[in-house]
């Protein structure tokens, strides 16, 4: 990889961490609607993007790897072989692999993986569709696909010959120069070379399978992806052009924005202090537009966080099956909005308290069954706007926690006075104690008594706080409520003599 552009390995890296995320999620999606041809298509799509690319960049090994596994997936969209669960457990091995080669962070040329797809193939039966009703066809669409590539794009080894022959593997259509002209591309060469091309494409794939197309060009190439007829009318209404600006770029932004409320908040007191009219409506406007800049900057760094949501899929998954369990995963509010620094400070508090939830609150299906339950049990992740504050809530549908056994044990650890009376919600608390463990046995999941310490210190760093509810025998819910960011807080300003202090108006 040395011998690599440097900007263009990070962009690979970077399009095939997102490609290898699609790929997981079909992967997980796959494996309670195996027959679901939109979804064996759409694996196959991620799988036959990344060795291409890889190729491209000179991956030999990413590229030969990922190879094997598109081919297994080929035999698969052909009804070949069933998408069994094993095909897809052992499949996810393998996109594990293939991470580790992107990032560059081993060398092993992965048989083990690849002799574990080869068995689950064998193993598995012939066609899904045996089993499992495949999915009604896609409806196709026309899409306008207009491009016109960089004076520079044969020195740079993009040949629009290339780009269009792959275009038109995804359906059918026609091409013509962005000018009218009818020349054939055969016939094109780089004296006589257009830079401007239209492709009218018919096909049942998604537009993302388009824009897969153009993946290590999109920088240098301008790009119009349309919808004709209808669907035009549809959609043109939520077209947005999309401009990547580095999170650098933009903590600079609000780092300077915290400053300009600041000074806005000296320039507000010193009119007030001079008494002169003409200042104090200057500085009224400038807070006004400081405030509508302040609100601005901050929802740059809103995202969504429900891409924090699907990473927890793949956990939920494997920690289930390493224990036996059935457990779904259901999520809700994935359109919530928080500070992007805030969702990738939650990651590791919210793994945790899944892992609990699956580990310690989701019963086995055995006794699942002997308490009337469904054999497969729930984890909810929800989330949601109140007031300035976001919810995040962790609901698991099984034991509850028992509160007289936390209360025993927290008199047994003296954190407790025996002759105590505190209210379930309270003695639930107890679960964040340090070293605070009802655990029978010690595993790898729970019994040390660490783990859940940590969860509160990180969401209190957050300035949020944790509320517990549980009904034993009926499963428990964690809610976390945390503010939408942590760059700008208000406060209230307060003079005691001749000191000036800011509270902080949650604390109000």
């Amino acid at each position: 990889m040395s011998d690599l552009d440097p900007p263009s390995i990070a962009v690979f890296r970077q399009e095939a961490e997102d490609l290898l995320d699609q790929l997981e999620n079909g992967l997980l999606d796959l494996e309670t609607r195996p027959g679901d041809a939109d979804l064996i298509a759409t694996i196959f799509r991620a799988l036959h993007t990344i060795k291409g690319s890889a190729a491209v960049f000179g991956l030999d090994r990413l590229s030969g790897f990922t190879h094997a596994v598109e081919t297994v997936y080929n035999r698969v969209r052909g009804g070949e072989v069933a998408a069994t669960p094993a095909l897809i457990v052992a499949t996810l091995a393998a996109k594990d692999h293939m991470r580790l080669l992107v990032a560059g962070e081993t060398d092993d040329t992965g048989e083990p993986i690849l002799a574990s797809l080869t068995a689950a193939i064998t193993s598995g039966g012939h066609s899904a569709a045996t089993t499992t009703m495949a999915a009604p066809p896609a409806p196709s669409r026309t899409y306008r696909i207009r491009f016109k590539l960089p004076e520079n794009a044969f020195a740079i080894g993009t040949d629009p010959a290339l780009v269009i022959v792959e275009l038109l593997a995804l359906g059918h259509g026609r091409v013509v120069g962005a000018d009218g002209s009818p020349k054939p591309l055969a016939e094109t060469d780089e004296r006589d070379y257009r830079r401007d091309w239209e492709v009218e494409l018919t096909t049942t794939r998604p537009a993302s399978d388009i824009e897969d197309v153009f993946l290590f060009i999109r920088d240098s190439t301008e790009i119009a992806i349309e919808p004709v007829a209808s669907e035009a009318a549809k959609s043109a209404k939520s077209t947005e052009a999309v401009v990547k600006v580095g999170s650098g770029r933009i903590d600079d932004l609000i780092d300077r924005m915290g400053e300009l409320v600041i000074a806005d908040s000296r320039l507000r007191d010193l009119s007030q202090r001079r008494d002169d009219p003409e200042l104090l409506a200057v500085a009224e406007e400038i807070e006004r537009l400081t405030a509508g800049l302040r609100d601005v900057a901050l929802g740059i760094r809103m995202v969504p966080i429900g891409a924090l949501f699907a990473r927890f899929r793949r956990p939920v998954h494997d920690l289930a099956r390493d224990l036996g369990k059935e457990v779904h995963l259901v999520t809700s509010g994935e359109e919530t909005e928080m500070d992007k620094a805030m969702v990738e400070c939650l990651h590791d508090p919210l793994l945790h308290l899944i892992r609990n939830a699956v580990g310690h609150g989701i019963e086995d299906p055995a006794t699942r069954r002997s308490r009337g339950k469904p054999e497969a049990g729930s984890v909810t992740l929800a989330a949601a706007h109140v007031g300035a504050e976001v919810l995040i809530s962790i609901t698991d549908d099984g034991s509850g926690l028992d509160c007289d056994r936390i209360r025993a044990k927290a008199v047994a650890l003296g954190i407790l006075a025996a002759d105590a009376a505190p209210n379930e919600a309270e003695i639930a608390q107890f679960i964040f104690h340090p070293g605070f463990s009802t655990a029978a046995t010690v595993s790898n999941i729970s019994g040390r008594g660490v783990g859940l310490d940590v969860v509160k210190t990180s969401i209190e760093g957050l300035r949020g706080a944790i509320d517990v509810s549980t009904r034993l025998g009926l499963g428990t819910t964690i809610t976390l409520r945390l503010p939408l960011t942590l760059a700008i807080i208000d406060g209230l300003l307060v003079r005691v003599g001749e000191q000036r202090y800011v509270i902080p108006m949650a604390m109000v």
